[in-house]
């Protein structure tokens, strides 16, 4: 008969796994690179370019300078019309942030996972579009001049498969049992 500790001897039952391997570490990797390089890239968005934040009612003409900037980025790539580019200038900014927090807490993983690797996917089919196309354009990740170059699709590439390669371990992960359960007696 198995005693308490899960086998016949008392001896304390061993750990299915560490609590650290290499899927939990690229998990974590990626929310600690990904997550931070969001929230820098939307709040760049809003408010680096002009930031007259006083007296108070500057700040409303400094965050729509910043989002007309941003728009007229993304309307260089001559992918979207007009109520599309208005849609990206207006919402991606805020939704960067959100999601480098919800990365950074680990709130429901698996599903702001997804979405970043999407959003990050997105970023690395146009930025290689636009390299292809050989436009002279920025890139507009930061709101600063940054041209599309050889060394900006192999960063969008380096991030975008951390991105996927987070996703993918945190589904796994989720299949499998807590490091530090005790196995159930059989």
């Amino acid at each position: 008969m198995a005693g308490a500790f899960g086998n016949q001897h008392n001896e304390p039952a061993m750990m299915q796994s560490s609590p650290l391997n290499l899927r939990r570490a690229v998990i974590w990797l990626g929310r600690l690179i990904l997550g931070p390089i969001f929230i820098y890239a939307g709040y760049s968005k809003l408010f680096l370019p002009n930031t007259h934040f006083w007296p108070y009612f500057f700040l409303k003409f400094s965050l729509a300078t910043n989002i007309a900037n941003f728009a007229f980025q993304v309307e260089a790539f001559k992918l979207l019309p007009p109520w599309g580019v208005q849609f990206v200038a207006h919402t991606l900014p805020p939704a960067e942030i959100a999601l480098g927090f919800l990365l950074l807490i680990g709130w429901r993983l698996r599903v702001w996972a997804t979405l970043l690797s999407a959003i990050m996917l997105g970023f690395f089919v146009v930025v290689t579009r636009a390299y292809l196309l050989h436009m002279n354009i920025n890139c507009g990740c930061f709101a600063t001049p940054e041209p599309i170059d050889l060394k900006k699709i192999l960063e969008d590439a380096a991030l975008s498969m951390l991105a996927v390669l987070m996703t993918y371990f945190a589904f796994v992960e989720a299949r499998s049992p807590h490091p530090w359960t005790v196995p159930e007696p059989k």
